[in-house]
């Protein structure tokens, strides 16, 4: 499994989820890059996702959903803020409708994605920091862990079948 941490601190109001990954950086950063790759990986496996905009550059919006069993679709959108590719990028992170237009309603967060790689495995560290403890605790009782594990520990598999 390639989740190898969660850590939740309402003090700094920050999910931390850290990963590691059989494959090598540049590969990674591929998967995070690529809309088709990174749907195949981002929602969990009973919520699938769709990408219907997706370019890792400041100043684009990438927007998703996730369909549920049932058919219903979840959305939401990244604000892209920063790109070091290979090595990390960061995001606004939010709550949409099926059209990707952002809910006010639900907690938006600040994220950094960040990769480093040590003998052909890549170590990623995804960190998520809310407004507020209370917002942090919302998306926890939502099942963010929960869901972003299960999404998180696809990626070994997808890449293993998908090296290139």
């Amino acid at each position: 499994m390639p989740v190898t941490g969660i850590t939740k601190d309402t003090d700094t109001r920050t999910l931390t989820i850290t990963a590691e990954f059989a494959a090598p950086q540049e590969r990674v950063w591929k998967l995070y890059e690529d809309p088709r790759q990174l749907e195949q990986v981002w929602g969990p496996p009973e919520y699938p996702a769709t990408f219907t905009a997706h370019e890792l550059r400041p100043g684009t919006r990438s927007t998703y959903y996730m369909t549920s069993p049932e058919g219903e679709k979840f959305g939401g959108y990244w604000d892209i803020t920063g790109v070091e590719s290979p090595s990390q990028f960061t995001f606004d992170d939010g709550f949409a409708d099926g059209e990707g237009n952002p809910n006010p309603d639900l907690p938006v967060s600040q994220n950094v994605y960040a990769f480093t790689e040590a003998d052909g495995r890549t170590t990623a560290v995804f960190t998520s920091t809310y407004a507020s403890a209370e917002a942090l605790q919302q998306v926890l009782d939502m099942g963010v862990e929960e869901g972003a594990t299960a999404a998180i520990n696809q990626v070994d598999a997808f890449l293993a079948a998908n090296p290139a």
